[in-house]
């Protein structure tokens, strides 16, 4: 490594160790972590809503099968559009400030669902939200990682990951009580807490220092660790780094780039995203009489194996994780798949099992186990949807801090 790799790999706000931590790094971190809560309720919300729609009485609106499919679909071209917007949001308008602007899509495309009269505004809402989702995917981590010192940088890091998660069961949650419109409603309650108190934050340091405003990094400093001696100013044209297409003829570009992309198409190929915006869709085609229930458990088994994967990740390695993870999604996919063959036209299928009876009521009934292999196979195949990957894809951007890997939407 030449003299000015070193220079450009070096942070731009390293403390001293002998420096106080103050605490109010942990609710900075967690006002932009709101962001990703928000997220995973707009990802989260349709799976309820889909159902509560096609119920819905007139003049409401009311969603067919193609309809429904696009209502939880389109969020996705939200979140393209949003990742490139929060692109160039993180480094024209600030960390801080870019999460203050995606609160507007957010609180706006909720509140489009909520007073809508016609499809075309759910669709439009959607939309809205997942722009919002695009910029909060971005923005939220690069806040986060530049407002943390070394020693808990990767607790709050992994935050990220579970606010997302939790925010998808808390959808969940709330769509077994509530209908859609009302779904809306707690849908605005993340992003309008996220705005009222990131309004108190300050913008990252390593942001005010390249845009040469010593004086209010050195006070940022002071409000998020309770010090501010010991900081260096960045290097010389830090603010303009960024990424050329030139730059992808070296191997340290080229490579992880290649394997960043090659693994989040595969991943999203898998089906994850689908899951989690069509569950319960999905266990009411199971023919489950408790669909709602049915996708807590998931989304609760997520929350917990997300949490868990964090904890290991350092132990066990990405790559074992990785391959771990790809290994129990293709069983649990080929048994969800023997679940619908062996239900299919049957006379006694699970369309009348009570998920919370216990089995020893009904020994003979084949179908309870049969619906518990559906729940079981489902939650296995949360619990190894690629929770190593967001992981895996951030170590390599680390290492390579150059290369474009970026992760705009999967749980």
């Amino acid at each position: 490594m030449t003299p000015e790799d070193q220079e450009e790999t070096q942070p731009l706000l390293r403390p001293p160790d002998s420096a106080p931590r103050g605490r109010r790094v942990f609710l900075a971190a967690f006002a932009a972590a709101l962001g990703p809560l928000s997220f995973g309720f707009a990802l989260g919300y349709s799976s309820p809503a889909i159902p509560s729609l096609r119920r819905a009485a007139s003049p409401a609106p009311r969603l067919d099968n193609n309809a429904a499919s696009w209502f939880g679909a389109i969020v996705t071209l939200g979140a393209a559009a949003g990742g490139v917007l929060g692109g160039w949001l993180v480094d024209r308008a600030g960390r801080k400030l870019s999460l203050l602007l995606c609160t507007v899509p957010f609180v706006t495309g909720f509140a489009v669902i909520t007073a809508a009269q016609e499809v075309w505004m759910l669709f439009g809402g959607r939309l809205l939200t997942g722009l919002a989702c695009g910029i909060a995917s971005l923005v939220a981590p690069v806040y986060i990682s530049e407002i943390a010192y070394p020693e808990v940088r990767g607790l709050l890091g992994s935050c990220v990951q579970l606010m997302v998660v939790t925010g998808i069961l808390l959808a969940y949650l709330a769509g077994w009580v509530l209908e859609w419109r009302w779904l809306a409603v707690l849908g605005c309650a993340p992003p309008t807490f996220m705005l009222l108190l990131m309004c108190y934050m300050p913008e990252t340091p390593r942001f005010l220092l390249t845009q040469h405003k010593r004086q209010e990094a050195m006070a940022a400093a002071q409000f998020l660790w309770g010090s501010e001696q010991g900081w260096g100013e960045p290097p010389v044209g830090a603010e303009h780094q960024g990424f050329h297409l030139a730059q992808l003829r070296h191997a340290g570009i080229y490579k992880p780039f290649v394997i960043g992309i090659s693994l989040m198409a595969f991943q999203q190929l898998s089906g994850i995203n689908a899951v989690m915006f069509y569950a319960e869709t999905i266990f009411e085609e199971a023919k489950f009489k408790d669909s709602s229930l049915a996708s807590v458990i998931v989304g609760t088994i997520q929350v917990l194996f997300t949490a868990l994967a964090a904890l290991i990740m350092d132990r066990a390695g990405r790559r074992l994780l990785l391959a771990f993870s790809g290994v129990v999604m293709v069983f649990s996919t080929s048994a969800f798949g023997a679940y619908f063959r062996l239900t299919q036209g049957g006379p006694s299928n699970s369309s009348h099992v009570d998920l919370l009876a216990p089995i020893s009521m009904e020994p003979t009934n084949a179908s309870v186990g049969l619906a518990w292999l559906a729940v079981g196979s489902m939650c296995l195949f949360t619990a190894g949807g690629a929770q190593a990957l967001r992981r895996f894809l951030a170590r390599l951007r680390l290492l390579h801090g150059q290369c474009p890997i970026h992760f705009v939407l999967h749980p």
